[in-house]
Order: C-alpha cells, then structure tokens, then sequence
C-alpha cells in the first residue's frame, strides 16, 4: 500500500467513514541563506518531495480530533475551537493547535474536523517538519471554509503559532517555503519584504540531503540564544555606527568591518555570519542564473564555513558529514541546513555522481560514528495544496 492508501486506511478504521479531503504539505531544504530570516535578510531554500499529509471530513460541531500516526503507534488529541489551551504532554499537538487557535483570530470561520496525520519526512533532520505541519494544518482547516487566504498570510499565521503558541523563535523561511514552493526551482526570498523570486537550478546537477540522524530539537538548541545575540549585535553596532539599525541585514559589509573590533568577540562572530550569508545568498542566485553549479557549490561551502566557525551551529557529525561530502567525486559544496546542532547537510552534487555519493556517503559515516543515516536526492517541488482524487490513485 503506497501511504496515501494506508492514511486513507486508517482513517476509514478510526472514524468509520473515508476522508473528504487530503492536504499536503512539503517539507524544505534550505540551499543558502541560514540563521538570516529572523535578521530580515535573504534566504534561499526549495521545497522538497518529502510532505506532512492530513485527511479529514468535517465534523458538525465545533471540536478538531486530529490523530498522529507516527507518534508512538499513534496519539490522538482532541479541542474545542473555541478553548484552545496548551496540550501539557505531546508537542506536535501544540503546532496544530497553535495554527488553529491564529487562523480563528484571522476571523476564519472554522469547522471541526477528524483528521489523521502521517509524513515521509524525517523529524529532526533540520527538513522543517514542524513548518509542514503548521502548513498543512492552515491547509486543511481552511479547506472546509468559503475562505481563501494567500500562501503569505498562511505562511505568517504558522510562524507566529510556532513562535508564540510552541515558543520556538524561528523566522518565517520554514513556513514561506512550504507555503509557496516552486518545481523545479528554488525561492529567494526577502525575509522583510514577504517577497520572493523563483530561482532556476543549475543544470546537471542534484539536491542530496544527509541527515546525520542526530536529532535536534529548537526549543531546546541555541536557536533562541543566536537570536537574542543578534539583536544584541544590532543595538552596539547601531550605537557605534551612530544610527539607527533594524536588522543585520542594514549594515554593510565595510561598516562592519570598521567597528567590529569594538563588538564583543561573540556578538562580533554571529553579525559577521549574517551579514557575510546575506551576500552569499546574492552571490548564489546570480551564479544559478549564468547555470554555474561550481560557483553555487563554492558559495555552499562558505556559508558552511561560516556557520561552524562564526555563528557556531555545527556539531561534530555534521562536520563529519561535511568532510565525507566534499571528499566524493561530483560534490560542487556541502552545508548544514536548517538551524543546526544536528540535524542534516544539504549536497549539490553531479547528476552523473549521485547513485555513489549517495551509497559511499552512507557507508562511510556509519563506519565513522556507528550512527545509520537517511541519505536521499530531494526535487524542488510546488508548495502545499489539497490533493486531488487522481494524485490519491497514485504513488507516495
């Protein structure tokens, strides 16, 4: 059974009727442009053929049951829509409800809805499988409403369930991403603007994602302190550049360089990421357009660079990951993506090369860290929508 099939399935078993409507969301892969959302800078990720899905049928009352297959052989958490508290114990609860308790103070006139959750995308791996399922929730409710909002607004209602409701500080790429993806092509996105370009691939070469399989969780990482520091870093650089600054993405490179040695060595490494990622993630989008994959490669590399030793979000496997990556025939550049502290690498390999990085680049971290990864090419693929009955026929 394909798992389209096996969600439809279950579903049937739980509330004894088949789902009216599916919804799919695509998880994300940021190429370039990482710890510069919340910084109002540029990002550049894809959204990938790896989705959260939720089937559901309305209820007629006004309460959401919303079962989660992955989770320990399956939870199920239940709500009125109009008393949505904290769930005390299971997280992924907290996402659902946070998306629905924003949409309802959209004035979208929600209804109550069995749903059944389940997702092919590895949880923890830096993918922005917490972001798919915001997105796919904002989906799924707004569904059974005469109500239509744009993949903008959807995209701002999941960041501020996620950082409001969850209490994870992130920026809004995740949920843009999800939202709003391409085929084929990546998004620049302009983290202060809401406005995107699409952004055509190089040819001839692949997006591998390796996730290192440990796992990382926000609330819990450094995330929420990087951030504070650069905000920090933007108050003293505001008062030694004697002007008024909103974000990292405000001051250049040279007025940076003239004050940093009066920065605290911390704060003066995080600014020196983001200002530096802003202009990588430029960089980037002008060699994909001349079609320069060892360019775009070269700018993956950097940013890699800078992330570990400025803003310091590696850990010790993604660098092992990274020094196998870059040591394989056809590998232009290899990077964490996502916040980091675990998590997974995004690879631009050759076309050519792909069938071996990805069989060698397994083998060889498990000989060194005993830990089995998930190595696989990713296609940038079209943002959330509802799935129509003939892609239900088919393969997942």
């Amino acid at each position: 059974m394909t798992q389209l099939e096996i969600l439809v399935s279950e579903f049937q078993r739980l509330y004894g009727a088949p789902p009216e409507k599916i919804a799919r969301a695509p998880g994300r892969v940021n190429l370039i442009g990482e710890h510069t959302d919340y910084n109002d800078g540029l990002v550049m990720p894809i959204a990938i053929d790896r989705d959260v899905f939720i089937a559901a049928r309305a209820r007629d009352d006004k309460h959401v049951s919303v079962t989660a297959l992955d989770v320990q052989g399956g939870q199920t958490d239940t709500f009125a829509l109009d008393d949505i508290p904290h769930h005390p114990d299971y997280r992924w609860a907290n996402y659902v409800r946070g998306v629905t308790y924003y949409l309802s103070q959209q004035h979208v006139n929600l209804t109550g809805i069995d749903a059944v959750i389940t997702s092919n995308l590895p949880s923890g791996a830096g993918l922005s499988s917490s972001a798919a399922l915001e997105v796919c929730t904002a989906t799924i409710l707004q569904a059974f409403t005469s109500q239509r909002l744009n993949g903008v607004t959807i995209a701002q209602i999941c960041q501020q369930a996620e950082n409001n409701f969850v209490g994870v500080k992130s920026g809004i790429m995740d949920q843009f991403a999800s939202a709003l993806g391409q085929k084929d092509a990546a998004i620049k996105i302009d983290c202060r603007a809401l406005t995107y370009e699409t952004i055509k691939l190089p040819r001839g070469v692949t997006i591998v994602v390796a996730d290192t399989n440990k796992k990382r969780h926000l609330a819990g990482s450094d995330y929420n302190t990087r951030r504070m520091e650069c905000e920090n870093a933007v108050i003293l650089l505001g008062e030694l550049l004697n002007r008024h600054i909103p974000a990292l993405r405000d001051v250049s490179l040279k007025e940076f360089n003239s004050v940093a040695n009066h920065l605290p060595t911390n704060l003066m490494k995080r600014a020196r990421h983001v200002i530096t990622e802003n202009e990588r993630v430029e960089s980037a989008a002008r060699a994909a357009k001349r079609n320069d994959a060892p360019k775009f490669g070269a700018l993956m590399n950097e940013s890699q660079t800078s992330l570990r030793d400025d803003f310091e979000a590696s850990s010790p496997e993604l660098d092992i990951m990274v020094e196998i990556a870059r040591a394989q025939p056809g590998c232009l550049g290899s990077r964490l993506t996502g916040a980091g502290w675990g998590g997974a690498t995004v690879n631009l390999v050759r076309d050519a090369n792909v069938r071996d990085f990805v069989i060698n680049i397994a083998r060889e971290y498990h000989a060194r860290t005993a830990i089995e990864p998930w190595v696989s090419p990713v296609r940038a693929s079209p943002g959330a929508g509802i799935i129509g009955s003939a892609e239900r026929e088919g393969t997942a």
